[in-house]
């Protein structure tokens, strides 16, 4: 079997030149010839080098189905995809490895807390709280099981700087809470909620939470224990991984109450026409063929992740965001929406007179990649009163080049529409 490619080994002092050469696609010139300006990270993050050699290793050299064979191939893929959940709980802090249950992704992990958790639990006069800043996935599988129990889903505002209050979200607490499901930042704006003490007062309330960690787990240090989280769903594209896969941590406890998501292979301990009983925790919520290639391609990020020096990506993030802000304020017309203190590397913005699907053309013809719509969040949008926003979001291959490029595009854009 051939070696993957090792990540990038840990460096004395963050160079995101460095790194940004660890992404094939960085490096591609685009069709115009220009150097390709990637701030649509929010959405989904470029993958280096390493990751792709991880999943073109599996196919190549351990293509076969986990824990139902005794062969050689599939005791190698059992082998990489149990070591992804091992590396996963590792990243997360959780407690135990059994407390990881693969995913689809983040939305897929909400999902299956709100019918497998939630559904059986709630009824008419209980109480789901969400935050106005939430994803749809934080909303609509809420409003599903709402409607299918006769719960209410309550909804704590966001103020006008895009910021949630604590006493807010504790206003909105009551006996009648059963779930609090929150983001740990926001997608659309930025903003990084106050998640260890929102958890708390909900425990206070009798209530269990869920946090949507999507955007999170690239811009901050997680620690599932420490916050005392009874859920928390992450994706892995948002973190240099695959796409269509993901993990849910869950408190061992809460899991094994949990009826399954999903009936047939591999979630089962045994099966007859008298009955069904049901595998341990994870495995009872990962029925069929999982997506093998994926766990090993996000192992092999998260390795990559944990090679560089965290802290450090973080400041560098926090450089770009503060650099491009203060930048964008001497813009005539642009306006950001969301400043609350403390952001992650995610600015949205308007410019008046000009849509934000102009915005993101004209910046595309300039190749400078950026994400235009309401990025589903249309509550936040009507919260402020737009339409879309045009949103950058920095990684950690992202550089000041980066954010020079950006901000004499969008110079140029405000000089074309006067």
């Amino acid at each position: 079997m051939s070696e993957v490619q090792q990540p990038t080994p840990t460096m004395p002092t963050f160079d995101a030149d460095r790194v940004r050469s660890d992404f094939p696609i960085l490096l591609e010139a685009l069709p115009s010839g220009r150097r390709l300006v990637y701030l649509d990270n929010a959405a989904t993050t470029q993958k280096p080098l390493a990751v792709i050699a991880a999943s073109d290793d599996y196919y190549r050299h351990a293509n076969a189905n986990v824990h139902r064979a005794i062969h050689t191939l599939s005791q190698r893929a059992t082998q990489q995809y149990e070591g992804a959940r091992d590396k996963i709980a590792g990243f997360l802090g959780a407690g135990s490895r059994d407390e990881i249950v693969f995913t689809g992704g983040t939305t897929d992990g909400i999902n299956l807390v709100a019918q497998c958790y939630a559904r059986p639990r709630l009824g008419p006069g209980d109480e789901i709280l969400v935050t106005e800043l939430e994803h749809h996935s934080n909303i609509v599988p809420w409003q599903m099981v709402a409607e299918a129990t006769g719960a209410e889903v309550v909804v704590v505002p966001i103020g006008d700087d895009g910021s949630v209050s604590l006493e807010d979200f504790k206003a909105k607490l009551s006996e009648r809470t059963t779930i609090a499901a929150f983001a740990h930042i926001s997608n659309s704006l930025g903003t990084v909620l106050p998640v260890a003490d929102m958890i708390s007062a909900a425990h206070d309330a009798g209530a269990v939470t869920l946090i949507d960690g999507a955007q999170a787990v690239a811009h901050s240090p997680v620690d599932v224990e420490a916050l005392d989280a009874d859920f928390y769903a992450i994706s892995a594209h948002k973190l240099f991984g695959p796409t269509g896969f993901g993990a849910l941590y869950g408190k061992r406890a809460l899991l094994e109450s949990m009826p399954p998501y999903q009936g047939g292979g591999d979630m089962i301990e045994t099966v007859s026409f008298s009955g069904t009983t049901y595998n341990d925790v994870p495995y009872k919520f990962e029925a069929g063929t999982p997506n093998i290639a994926g766990a090993a391609a996000f192992g092999a990020a998260i390795d990559y992740v944990n090679a560089l020096d965290l802290n450090a990506v973080f400041e560098h993030e926090h450089e770009l965001l503060a650099r491009a802000t203060a930048a964008m304020q001497d813009i005539e017309g642009l306006r950001i929406i969301g400043t609350a203190p403390g952001k992650a590397g995610i600015i949205s913005f308007v410019m008046d007179g000009i849509h934000a699907h102009d915005i993101g053309t004209l910046l595309d013809e300039s190749g400078i990649a950026i994400r235009t719509g309401h990025h589903c969040a249309m509550p936040v949008m009507e919260r402020f009163d737009v339409a879309a926003t045009a949103r950058v979001s920095f990684a950690a291959y992202n550089t000041a080049e980066d954010v020079d490029a950006l901000i004499q595009g969008l110079g140029s854009i405000q000089r074309i529409f006067g």
